[in-house]
């Protein structure tokens, strides 16, 4: 797993898996550590947890319900995802682990979101906004900091700057007014679950296209 670190306080985690990639993120915020996505199991989750700043509390944080972003989900911290999350979980385990057994990193456990929500959280102490932002999925969530102006966005970006276009699991229209949300947002760089570092760019690129 490649680690870099993207401006003041987010590190990204990357790893190739056949013919795709994989991101996982940590922010070292003021008060807490935010990791966004735990990966493919407890080895993908074991080598993000040795950055993390433990005189801080740790929080997971599940973009949506696809396995490869919740693999590595533990009891040891408390995780948040959309309300949707976790029912999408509990109603797809058994055949996502069936379909995809071949890319489980280390040991996988059925860890469900503990704390859901339904528009918007934020952490005041760490400029950190958590709001849903269906488009791949209906469950799907964003992450923004305010402070080094970064959207993480999930897999509502495609797998790379040729296929810019996700795959939809819900309305294009959906989708749509989602992008338009990203628009009016203050961020400069665009992260997400597969692609590489982009600009905020990227989501006007996505509305011509789409």
């Amino acid at each position: 797993m490649e680690v870099k670190q993207i401006k003041t306080r987010c590190l990204m985690f990357s790893q190739k898996i056949d013919d795709w990639d994989l991101n996982a993120y940590l922010i070292k915020g003021e008060k807490r550590n935010f990791i966004i996505d735990t990966g493919l199991g407890s080895e993908d989750f074991d080598f993000i947890k040795k950055f993390i700043d433990n005189r801080k509390k740790t929080i997971i944080i599940n973009t949506h319900f696809h396995g490869d972003h919740i693999w590595g989900n533990t009891k040891k911290y408390p995780i948040i995802a959309h309300r949707l999350c976790r029912k999408l979980i509990l109603e797809n385990w058994d055949a996502m682990l069936s379909d995809n057994r071949q890319y489980v990193n280390g040991n996988v456990e059925k860890v469900l979101p503990d704390i859901t929500f339904d528009s918007e959280l934020y952490f005041e102490e760490d400029k950190i906004k958590l709001f849903y932002s269906p488009g791949h999925t209906i469950d799907s969530i964003s992450v923004i900091d305010e402070i080094d102006k970064i959207l993480f966005a999930g897999d509502n970006i495609g797998d790379n700057e040729e296929e810019i276009i996700p795959k939809l699991y819900c309305e294009k229209s959906t989708f749509l007014e989602t992008l338009k949300i990203y628009e009016k947002l203050d961020f400069d760089t665009c992260v997400s679950g597969h692609n590489t570092v982009l600009k905020k760019d990227v989501i006007q690129k996505i509305m011509e296209k789409i």
